[in-house]
């Protein structure tokens, strides 16, 4: 497997931010990645509290609240720092990086010391909140990137999951993309985010929960179980020697679309280097496909649920698997989440799974 190419430093805040380049890209000048800018902190005010009734934890960031929202592209803070234009990226160009979000939901102030687990009780300090701007082209998005550089941004997250898992406090890191205003994206520019929780979320806590009563029961798991049954059905959409994509026999969402790759892994650094190499290919495949769909680019959510960070949460039963799913249902209408979904947490879905999968394989 070939080297990425790696580069570090602190932004003019105390936050950290990562440079990562292609195998075989010149090293970066040092003296070419220095913040300029005048940069007040933000001090996160994030708290952790804990609904006795739904046994859920809840995050209340109120400082969230004055963050950037929607600028213009000419003032875009995640383009290259160019033109005496200085934004969080300072330097000319880059191909992906990654830093500390500036308002994040929970994470300690920069430079502060991460307080070390105490009981059952998670800190919101404990935490980090990442972005990963996919390119430094801010009109080129995810499904119109090289495989190439969807490569580098897998080997990214990747690199982020091991160093952020290894912070003390994190249970569970989860990567994913938002795209576009319907979701409620609040920068155009291509990019995801990287959350390190500092507590096992609920939809991952649930799923485990139902992979270890499957073992205990059958003494199988349930992911292998599922993904051999997929593979085996009508609802393929894309499939490759390591990689499979389909829809859901139980698909929550107007369009949703699971990837897994065929070998069990437990999350991103695992990945070998055939499911890396192979990984554009199909996600490309399918993203193109799903902005086909309605002949117009989709808003989607895109995360990997991958194997938390103890053991005691269910590691050893967990499987890497990507999760994508949009909230459009037809041109120009959404699905919104109304009383039943929101109220009673009960998904009705007005499309047959079967059918989406059809009409995907079509475009």
């Amino acid at each position: 497997m070939e080297t990425v190419r790696r580069s570090a430093t602190r932004l003019a805040d105390g936050r950290e931010i990562l440079w990562f380049d292609e195998p075989g890209s010149p090293p970066r000048d040092p003296a070419g990645l220095v913040d300029r800018r005048d940069l007040p902190r933000v001090t996160p005010a994030s708290q952790l509290r804990f609904d006795p009734l739904a046994g859920e934890w809840v995050t209340i960031a109120a400082h969230r609240q004055d963050r950037t929202y929607q600028p213009p592209a000419d003032r875009c803070p995640l383009c290259p720092s160019r033109d005496g234009k200085l934004t969080e990226v300072p330097s000319p160009e880059y191909q992906v990086v990654a830093f500390e979000n500036r308002f994040p939901s929970f994470g300690s102030a920069p430079g502060a010391p991460v307080p070390e687990p105490a009981g059952d009780a998670p800190h919101a300090e404990s935490g980090r909140c990442e972005v990963v701007c996919f390119t430094d082209d801010h009109d080129t998005p995810f499904a119109r990137l090289p495989a190439r550089r969807v490569r580098l941004v897998l080997d990214a997250w990747a690199d982020r999951t091991a160093a952020l898992g290894a912070r003390p406090g994190v249970r569970y890191v989860f990567p994913f993309e938002n795209r576009g205003a319907e979701i409620g994206v609040t920068l155009a520019h291509p990019h995801g985010q990287i959350y390190a929780y500092p507590y096992l979320p609920p939809f991952p806590q649930r799923m485990l929960a139902q992979v270890a009563a499957h073992r205990e029961a059958t003494g199988e798991n349930l992911f292998d179980v599922r993904l051999a049954a997929e593979r085996a059905g009508e609802r393929v959409v894309v499939a490759g020697e390591h990689w499979t994509a389909f829809v859901p026999e139980a698909a929550r969402w107007p369009v949703e679309v699971h990837l897994y790759p065929h070998r069990p892994t437990p999350d991103l650094p695992a990945l070998d280097e055939p499911q890396r190499a192979e990984f554009g290919t199909i996600y490309l495949d399918v993203l193109r496909r799903l902005d086909a769909l309605y002949d117009d680019e989709l808003p989607y959510v895109a995360g990997w649920n991958q194997a938390p960070v103890l053991e005691s949460d269910g590691r050893s039963d967990a499987r890497l698997h990507l999760r994508l799913h949009s909230i459009r249902r037809a041109p120009g209408k959404i699905k919104y989440l109304a009383g039943s979904e929101s109220g009673a947490g009960a998904f009705i879905s007005d499309v047959l799974p079967e059918a989406v999968a059809e009409r995907l394989r079509g475009r």
